[in-house]
């Protein structure tokens, strides 16, 4: 099965009524083919298997993904990223941003960013780049910063995790507010004690709901 192939399967699959509904899930921002996801992972099962046999990654294909209009095209390009994560460089940082930066959303970006943070684990030099983003104008990118590291469980760089959380203190967007307890709420399943010395030490910057995120397993 080629991509053509792929899409075509996609294609045929569509469901109006529950793209709809899936729409409105999403605020009406992107359209959908109205294929859900158990479905969508069994429809490209067979494309992604032997797309994994190549060994590097075809980004014309995830360029094609995400210049169609339905949202699960840019699904199928996430799902073809995470299979092939193998071969992901640090180089490939760059193009990961422009994606981010397109069609942006939390759906999206916050797979991204895992992916970003596994570059990151094995290239600590993109640390560097993660901060420079959590200062950024761009929300998203201000995200993946503060996201990226979660499921590092004891790997995690408490020292890059406390900058990037520092650096957003006082945001009141709402994304940035929700990662923030996020990714101390996912950290303080390893260590609850930094995360407890973490919101006594901030607490007077910190949204509500950040803390309420973080505090959830304390």
């Amino acid at each position: 099965m080629d991509a053509a192939q792929l899409f075509q399967l996609f294609e045929e699959n569509r469901n109006e009524e529950r793209a709809r509904q899936m729409s409105a899930y999403m605020r009406n921002l992107f359209p959908f083919l109205g294929i859900q996801t158990p479905k969508r992972r069994e429809l490209s099962r067979e494309f992604l298997k032997e797309a994994r046999k190549k060994q590097a990654i075809d980004w014309e294909f995830v360029k094609r993904c995400w210049a169609k209009e339905e949202r699960e095209y840019q699904y199928l390009a996430l799902d073809y990223l995470k299979r092939m994560e193998k071969w992901l460089t640090a180089r490939d940082t760059v193009k990961l941003k422009e994606l981010a930066l397109d069609k942006s959303w939390w759906d999206t970006v916050d797979v991204i960013d895992k992916l970003i943070g596994n570059i990151a684990l094995n290239h600590p030099k993109i640390n560097e780049k993660l901060l420079e983003w959590s200062v950024a104008d761009n929300i998203w990118l201000r995200r993946i910063a503060i996201n990226h590291q979660r499921g590092r469980k004891e790997k995690t760089d408490t020292q890059l995790l406390e900058k990037v959380i520092v650096n957003n203190l006082g945001q009141t967007e709402f994304f940035i507010q929700k990662a923030i307890g996020w990714a101390l709420r996912e950290y303080s399943k390893t260590d609850p004690e930094w995360v407890r010395r973490f919101i006594k030490k901030h607490e007077g910057k910190m949204a509500p709901l950040s803390i309420r995120e973080a505090s959830k397993y304390l």
